[in-house]
């Protein structure tokens, strides 16, 4: 018994303006288009279009348009198309459905139900084109107090490793094999240009990148590819990462098709073998385990780097965040369930985790609390889309922010959610040579850095018009917002006010 899968999307090619140039032949690394040799002409299979838009773009004559084409089903609101669909792929293949990026399902975006107050005339708003807006932001754990020598006015109190951003934006970690080396360069170039870090992901850190040790930072992950001594101290900051946001409580799996040469020298495994992420650290079982790791990985750098732990957003996280602080860690770095990977069970990226909103509201929440909220940075990711999410990140309680999908998009992914195959026809979630020369380096840097300075320029506009001059100044301020559509709940965990109060 055969099940038809059907088509998605349709390829429509305009006869009239084709002149069967085959740019979209060589365009297309899903096998969509085709020259037909007998016929002499080049035609579509649409059984492959991912809708990637690469071939519609590259096209010099505008001949080529893609529309949706889903098999229309009989019309139920529980046994969806999209359902079907994978209930068939699954019948055919008996395998997990795997996908790429961030959830797609159509839960509420908190940040769309968040506003910013504004400032009128008991306290005025600042022109940020005529007055300094300071965007600088310290990561890493702050003393309770300061002491200084009242004779030579020189700080006592000994500060623990600080890492400075020039805007409190930081590119996520997306590791060599996951991305394209290319994709890797422009953003380290980016990071280094606009004083920001980039994460180098759980695949280790390419020979050609040390030279943005500056602006980088260095995971650890249960694989533990790539890490060594070299490795953690070229560095600035080491993290540590239990889970993520797209896939809470499982690990990763990089196909062994997408490690070649270069990724497996760097992630230190076999050409051609799979790299298999366990779902827990085998060394960690309990917040004690964890604290010998983090005080193990800050005696192999010497005490000179912060150590930083990222975990997904679940219901739990704010006590996580409070044992991960405890243990000494400098930074904690929550991932929402929107937060994009190259490859996850589909199921379990839609269905586990909680929105990055509510878990960071929880967590600064419990941390001021407890009184340690100064013991340590919260970072945050997870479906970032602009300026706006940013501020209000930060008004709830955020330092930082991380940016992964905003930062491909810039790079020219169009979300096909395809990273899983290694296909990527814009050559950023991909491994063969032919594919990743899409991608320069200089020119992604450049779009990575006018993207922040865009946003940067925004920020500035926004806090002017809350009558703010720094950014830390509204870190935590939680009077700047007020909730709109939302329940009591809601706007009790998120700690804000509802418009009109």
């Amino acid at each position: 018994m055969k099940t038809l899968l059907t088509s998605k999307f349709a390829v429509i090619r305009d006869p009239e303006k084709c002149i069967q140039c085959q740019v979209c032949v060589n365009q297309c690394s899903f096998n969509a288009n085709y020259f037909d040799a007998e016929e002499n002409e080049v035609k579509s299979r649409n059984e492959n279009c991912v809708d990637c838009q690469r071939c519609v773009i590259f096209c010099p004559t505008d001949a080529i348009t893609v529309t949706n084409a889903p098999l229309e089903y009989r019309y139920n609101r529980n046994w969806t198309a999209s359902i079907i669909d994978d209930i068939n792929k699954q019948a055919e293949t008996g395998g997990v459905l795997l996908t790429g990026m961030g959830t797609d399902k159509d839960y509420p975006v908190y940040w769309d139900h968040l506003l910013l107050n504004a400032s009128q005339v008991t306290n005025p708003s600042i022109d940020p084109l005529r007055e300094p807006m300071e965007l600088i932001t310290y990561l890493g754990g702050k003393p309770d107090k300061l002491e200084i020598d009242d004779n030579t006015l020189e700080l006592k109190t000994k500060m623990l490793p600080q890492v400075k951003l020039n805007v409190p934006i930081m590119f996520s970690a997306m590791s060599y094999g996951a991305v394209s080396l290319n994709v890797q360069k422009s953003l380290a170039k980016a990071a280094s240009e606009t004083g920001t870090m980039w994460n180098t992901g759980e695949g280790g850190l390419h020979s050609s990148l040390k030279k943005y040790s500056n602006n980088t930072i260095v995971q650890v992950a249960s694989g533990r590819f790539g890490v060594h001594s070299e490795y953690l101290n070229a560095g600035r900051i080491v993290e540590i990462k239990i889970g993520q946001g797209a896939k809470p409580g499982i690990g990763g799996h990089l196909p062994g098709e997408k490690v070649s040469c270069e990724v497996s020298l760097t992630r230190m495994i076999p050409q051609g073998s799979d790299a298999i992420s366990p779902a827990p650290h085998h060394d960690i079982y309990s917040i004690e385990d964890l604290l010998q790791l983090i005080h193990a990985l800050k005696e192999a750098t010497n005490y000179t780097k912060p150590i930083s732990v990222k975990i997904a957003a679940v219901h739990n996280a704010a006590a996580i965040a409070s044992g991960i602080v405890r243990g000494g860690a400098d930074i904690v770095v929550i991932d929402g369930f929107r937060g994009a990977t190259g490859a996850a069970p589909k199921i379990i990226r839609d269905n586990v985790g909680i929105p990055i909103e509510l878990a960071l509201a929880s967590v600064d929440s419990r941390l001021r609390e407890e009184g340690i909220r100064n013991k340590a940075s919260i970072v945050i990711s997870g479906g970032i889309r602009n300026s706006g999410d940013i501020i209000k990140a930060i008004a709830l309680g955020a330092d930082a922010v991380n940016i992964g999908t905003s930062a491909l998009i810039a790079l020219g992914c169009h979300v096909c959610q395809q990273c899983h195959t290694g296909k990527c026809a814009w050559g950023i979630c991909t491994s063969d040579l032919k594919l990743t020369k899409r991608v320069n380096p200089e020119i992604g840097a450049q779009r990575l850095i006018n993207l922040l300075r865009g946003w940067s320029l925004e920020i500035k506009d926004i806090l002017g018009g809350l009558g703010v001059n720094s950014i830390e100044s509204l870190r935590g301020n939680r009077l700047h917002l007020r909730g709109v559509g939302l329940t009591d709940t809601d706007l009790e965990i998120l700690g804000v006010r509802p418009a009109g109060r």
